[in-house]
């Protein structure tokens, strides 16, 4: 098993890479689905896991990733704490802008149980943004699908004059400071 880190490849021309951790395989793939189906210019490729860390076995065969997204499904405990364990097989300079956060299920509080302290807490600790959203809604899911790509073209460094960085840190809420 390895940790994942943002630079030991060498980025691909007019290419971005983006890995969607999470534990709900199907909104992963209507996502994903989602996301390819939107016009951008680059070549994308999406690569879906249910938890970190990756099999170190395929590591040659694995692109560059440019963004990681974890999906926390705030209906499930699990999903939360299977995102937590999964961080700690993230390489620290992947937090200077290439990770985000995207909660789903939030359209029901009635039926969350994760607290939303903790995962505003979880998006400070690791100085990440978080979207919320509802991907089972088509609308939500494609602007959703839309905000990402945009994110993935900044990560990846298809932007002029804007960096990961940057741009992580005019998503944050101006309360965090």
């Amino acid at each position: 098993m390895s940790v994942v880190r943002p630079f030991d490849k060498l980025p691909v021309l007019n290419s971005a890479a983006i890995l969607l951790v999470g534990t709900d395989e199907d909104l992963q793939q209507q996502l994903a689905q989602t996301i390819l189906k939107e016009k951008k210019d680059f070549k994308i490729s999406i690569h879906l896991a249910t938890s970190l860390p990756l099999p170190a076995e395929r590591d040659h065969i694995r692109p560059r990733i440019d963004l990681i997204v974890f999906m926390i499904n705030v209906q499930s405990k699990y999903s939360f704490k299977n995102i937590e364990a999964s961080l700690a097989h993230v390489d620290a300079n992947f937090f200077l802008g290439k990770v985000c956060f995207l909660v789903t299920g939030v359209g029901r509080v009635n039926r969350c149980s994760v607290e939303m302290s903790a995962v505003r807490k979880l998006g400070e600790v690791y100085c990440s943004p978080l979207i919320f959203c509802e991907l089972e809604l088509e609308g939500i899911r494609i602007s959703t699908a839309q905000r990402l790509l945009r994110m993935l073209q900044i990560c990846a460094g298809h932007v002029p004059g804007v960096s990961a960085l940057f741009f992580s840190s005019l998503m944050r809420s101006s309360n965090d400071e």
